[in-house]
């Protein structure tokens, strides 16, 4: 291959992803049907509680001595020095931390989900860093995929070393493929014994100090083997691994992140996971519960920032009152404590759905990372406003000047990325979309495809008014429209009566949408991300009242503040809620996507004149490679 990257169509594209999906749905799912108007409150409330008693001492032991652990830990000089010093990294391996999710029998702590967000929020409250580094290890690195996925020999040969504090990264992202992996240009050649990698990934979170990677490859079809995207488990130190370069970052200035080349690396046939093609499933199966680990580092976030602006907010006094009695901060101070308490709640209902094992949750953890990551930002950029001129000056400066050491612009800088990794806010819209829309492409069905002929869509037609008869007539009239529906939830009940009116509201628009545009829908992207967004607020607010009522039904003075959170929270949903109802339908997507192409034809070029681009000539917009012997100076190290 003498080319950096596949070329492919659309259609093949299209075809690469969608035969990647899980279309089995054979357990059942609260957001699924929130899309399709039937509220089912009882997928999630009572909440499951799926911790076994043991689990749940050995899990609070647990958090405890990591939370005495990350009291010693000084994230201030990760960043200052941006790198997690190596005796952190010990520290943490030797507490069981690169090993909570891993069962017993291989040597790890074997907890559920919920203390594995506990001790992401924890450690994410030193540095970011550190909770990205335990995430890629443990969430989408070398131990979920094995325990998946892995035979019993590839358990019991990885998982005890992973246990143990062996870093390991996952390593999908090219440098001119993202989220469109039909056009992954890493190969692995079969060969006698195994397969011989060639390739250079890029943004391998932990790469830089991995022992064990998760390498994903294109495998060409071969005689007794059907090729495909293919999963690999590697060692890091094998002869024709090179770490060209680590990477540095806006924020996250802690991580271990790099350009990492294989030039004719042998993997043992052994080292594959699952079978050649299964590449693209297992890294989606893997994420479907891996991207909760933002929710737990948003909610981190937010705790924090909830704090300083409370104490700072009661301190700095303007025009003789305490800033946070003005109205422009107090409703500041109101946004970022009640949408605290609605991303703990997501994040508490998530896991432990994840833990209950009995709900398919791959919609519900996608919404919890869309709407976690972008609200914690929010709060983030609030928090900046509030402590003003101080929210700007970096912590060190601070200091240096006597006052509090207040991280603020770090947070704000280290929480962008969330919008991004793990599956950006517009891939995550669209990969919502595609479940959410899907009953509806089934009920379609060649009414919905763009290559379908007049006499196919007329056949697909005559079956899809059979669904839509029966379906319909369910989106009149639900427990919304009663006045005592919900009633166990106090003043909550009327939220909740909003949620169940709003799904089946959801659900019309988004069949209107489907009879208007039909196969087009896919390319009404603002329309379908704002049917994406209800459905998170939806499902947040869902997530609220359950957890209020939960607290209450454990402590009466706990639950009192929880309702009143959850209750203002509602009330700030809704109107979000309502305005991207507003938006469906009146919005200015079609001149934007005019003037979009205009733009990008040259026409309005002359915007551009009067500036200097200090990046101009500095390089390619994307680094080009061939496959080949690295000539860089290997960055890669083990902190062990």
């Amino acid at each position: 291959m003498t080319a950096t990257t596949r070329q492919v169509g659309e259609r093949e594209a299209r075809e690469v992803a969608e035969a990647a999906r899980e279309t089995e749905w054979t357990r059942p799912s609260f957001a699924k049907r929130l899309y399709l108007g039937d509220f089912d409150l009882s997928l999630i409330h009572p909440q499951p509680h799926a911790v076994a008693a043991d689990d749940a001492v050995r899990g609070e032991e647990f958090i405890a001595r990591l939370a005495a652990y990350c009291e010693t830990l000084d994230g201030l000089l990760i960043e200052r020095e941006a790198k997690i010093p190596d005796e952190y990294v010990r520290g943490l391996a030797e507490l069981g931390t690169f090993g909570i999710k891993i069962p017993v029998e291989y040597g790890g702590l074997g907890l559920p989900m919920s203390y594995y967000g506990k001790a992401l929020m924890l450690v994410a409250s030193v540095h970011p860093s550190v909770s990205a580094l335990v995430s890629a290890h443990q969430s989408i690195g070398v131990p979920e995929p094995v325990k998946m996925f892995g035979t019993d020999e590839q358990k019991q040969l990885f998982l005890p070393r992973c246990a143990a504090g062996a870093v390991t990264a996952f390593l999908l992202t090219e440098p001119d493929v993202g989220s469109d992996p039909a056009r992954l240009a890493s190969t692995a050649t079969p060969t006698d014994g195994g397969y011989l990698l060639d390739g250079v990934k890029l943004w391998t979170t932990n790469g830089v100090i991995a022992e064990l990677v998760v390498v994903m490859a294109r495998v060409p079809e071969h005689e007794g083997g059907r090729g495909g995207i293919s999963a690999f488990v590697v060692e890091a130190d094998s002869p024709g691994i090179t770490v060209e370069n680590r990477n540095a970052f806006m924020g996250l200035r802690g991580i271990e992140n790099g350009v990492t080349r294989f030039h004719q690396v042998r993997v043992p046939a052994e080292n594959r996971l699952g079978r050649e093609g299964d590449g693209l499933r297992i890294a989606l199966t893997t994420l479907n519960t891996g991207r909760l680990s933002i929710p737990a580092t948003t909610t981190a976030a937010a705790k924090w920032c909830l704090k300083i602006a409370r104490e700072w907010s009661a301190e700095r006094v303007q025009w003789g009152r305490p800033i946070g009695a003005h109205a422009a901060v107090a409703e500041k101070i109101s946004f970022i404590a009640a949408t605290t308490f609605a991303l703990e709640a997501v994040l508490d209902l998530s896991a432990n759905l994840a833990d209950a094992g009995t709900k398919d949750i791959r919609i519900e953890a996608a919404l919890a990372k869309l709407w976690a990551s972008e609200m914690a930002w929010r709060i983030a950029d609030e928090l900046v406003q509030i402590r003003g001129g101080r929210g700007y000056e970096t912590a060190d400066s601070l200091a240096a000047r006597g006052e509090r050491a207040v991280p603020a612009e770090q947070i704000l800088r280290d929480l962008r990325i969330n919008r991004i990794f793990e599956g950006s806010t517009e891939i995550m819209h669209l990969l919502i979309a595609r479940e959410a829309v899907d009953a509806h492409l089934s009920a379609a069905g060649d009414l919905a495809s763009p290559d379908a002929d007049l006499q196919a869509k007329a056949k697909a037609a005559v079956n899809a008014s059979g669904f839509y008869a029966k379906w319909l007539p369910k989106l009149a009239v639900g427990k919304g429209s009663d006045p005592r529906s919900y009633g166990e939830f106090g003043p909550l009940a009327k939220h909740l009566r909003y949620v169940e009116r709003s799904s089946r509201k959801l659900a019309r628009q988004t069949f209107y949408g489907m009879g208007r545009w039909q196969a087009k829908l896919e390319y009404r992207q603002g329309f379908l991300a704002r049917i994406v967004d209800i459905g998170a607020e939806l499902f947040a607010m869902a997530a609220s009242c359950s957890r209020a009522e939960t607290l209450r039904s454990r402590d009466a003075a706990q639950g009192e503040s929880a309702y009143e959170l959850a209750a203002v929270f509602c009330e700030q949903a809704r109107l979000r809620v309502d305005h991207l109802f507003e938006q469906l339908w009146s919005n200015t997507d079609d001149a934007d996507r005019r003037l979009s192409q205009q733009v990008l034809d040259g026409k309005h070029s002359w915007l551009e004149a009067g500036i200097v681009d200090p990046s101009e000539g500095t390089g390619p917009w994307i680094a080009q490679w061939q496959p080949g012997e690295s000539t860089a100076e290997n960055q890669s190290r083990r902190y062990r």
